[in-house]
């Protein structure tokens, strides 16, 4: 047997940034002189050291070596109990080497820091920021956050108001400031606000952000209307002082001679049809006389055949033109709970007042005009099978129309139902959209 290890204190305690001891008491248990060297491992072997390192002992004779434990304050290290072991290397006889073990209890601190990012921000209505929240301790701690305007010109929304954080993590949180008040023209204006951290076992944090109001109106709008003023009033003069005489003076001019054409092609036609009636009256002479000199009566001499003569009402025109059915509009508006589920919709259904007639809708108006979250469906209810048509965002529109090539068709008994899932924040109350339809019935 080479070497026989004992501790003077298995279970340790310390704190971090400071340090910490030990003894070890090594006996030589072999026959021959022998160097035995000491160090410490397990997860504390960073932070820990043995003095001195190695010991000369004779046969039987003891050596005593201190081992010192320094645990950094840094959130690399958690707190709570570390095991370690002392290590007695023989270089006579390897195989009687020994491992004493032993624990430290590390204790607990906490340092939190906070961080507004970017720490100015401009804009005309909003202004997007960002809390970074960093756990340089070596326990988890739980922070809230608490926005504050001194001046009260501000509000605040926070993506989230608490956060978890393990050692050595960081957070960042958004956040939203918009200003109270709003100007088109004028100096920007600096709104000072502070946000407040609060960790367990801490003090409270405080940190600043500016956001600086703009005026709503961009700077180069007024330059460009100016341009624009007076390109307009460019253009008018042009029109009144060259083109529209010369538009009038061309318009005149082929007038004038499309006016003589006309006249001129009716003239032609009036002695065309003067000829052609002399030819038509000549011919008709012709063909009496030829008649009477073969005996026959001409027609002008007979009894108009019934039916046929001046007094005979005309015949009765049959339309075949088939009805189209008759214009109709209607509007289907909702008034849906906030609900988690998205899965869940509340329905308003629309039934035609008569129950024999087909809809046929053509056009839709959707309706959004608060800017509801969630999502709108419109389905068909035949009996109770329900057919969904059309799904969309609320957030994808405020209006929306949609024209139809081939209509729908709503059977005699079939339903229109418009269908909600909100997904409103709480302080947003319902969602209301509406559908305007308009179409037929036959």
């Amino acid at each position: 047997m080479g070497a026989t290890a004992t501790l003077s204190e298995a279970g340790l305690v310390a704190e971090p940034g400071q340090e910490t001891s030990c003894t070890v008491t090594i006996r030589n248990a072999g026959q021959v002189v022998d160097q035995f060297a000491v160090d410490v491992v397990g997860d504390a072997s960073g932070w820990a050291t043995a003095e001195p390192a190695t010991v000369n002992l004779m046969p039987g004779e003891t050596g005593t070596v201190t081992v010192r434990f320094a645990p950094p304050r840094s959130s690399d290290v958690p707190a709570g109990t570390i095991p370690f072991g002392v290590r007695v290397f023989s270089s006579e006889d390897p195989a009687g080497s020994v491992v004493e073990e032993g624990t430290v209890e590390l204790g607990a601190f906490t340092e939190v820091t906070a961080e507004i990012v970017p720490a100015k921000v401009e804009g005309s209505s909003k202004a997007d920021f960002e809390v970074a929240v960093d756990n340089r301790g070596n326990r988890p701690v739980a922070v809230e956050l608490s926005p504050l305007d001194p001046e009260d010109e501000l509000d605040f929304r926070l993506e989230r108001d608490r956060a978890e954080l393990a050692p050595g993590t960081a957070a960042f949180i958004r956040m939203r400031t918009r200003p109270r008040k709003r100007f088109l023209r004028g100096q920007p204006v600096r709104h000072r606000f502070q946000v407040f951290v609060v960790a367990d076992g801490a003090e409270p944090l405080k940190t600043e952000g500016t956001m600086v109001q703009r005026q709503l109106l961009p700077k180069w709008l007024l330059p460009v209307l100016a341009a624009l003023l007076v390109l307009l009033l460019a253009l008018v003069t042009l029109w009144f002082t060259v083109l529209r005489p010369a538009v009038k003076s061309a318009a005149r001019e082929a007038a004038e001679e499309q006016n003589h054409e006309i006249v001129k092609a009716a003239q032609d036609a009036g002695a065309g049809a003067d000829q052609a009636k002399k030819n038509a009256d000549q011919a008709k002479q012709n063909s009496e006389q030829a008649m009477k000199a073969v005996g026959l009566t001409p027609p002008g001499d007979a009894s108009a055949a019934p039916g046929t003569g001046p007094g005979t009402p005309p015949p009765t025109r049959v339309s075949n033109a088939a009805a189209d059915g008759t214009p109709t509009d209607f509007r289907v508006a909702a008034d849906a709970k906030t609900d988690s589920n998205v899965n869940r919709f509340a329905e308003f259904p629309y039934t035609l007042p008569d129950a024999t007639k087909t809809l046929v809708i053509t056009d839709l108006i959707l309706q959004n005009p608060r800017g509801d979250a969630g999502t709108l469906r419109l389905l068909r209810d035949s009996g109770g099978t329900k057919t969904v048509l059309l799904e969309v965002g609320l957030s994808n529109f405020r209006d929306l129309d949609h024209h139809w090539l081939q209509a729908w068709q709503f059977q005699p008994g079939d339903k229109v139902v418009l269908a909600v899932s909100c997904q409103n924040p709480a302080d947003r109350g319902h969602c209301t959209p509406s559908v305007s339809f308009s179409g037929r019935v036959e």
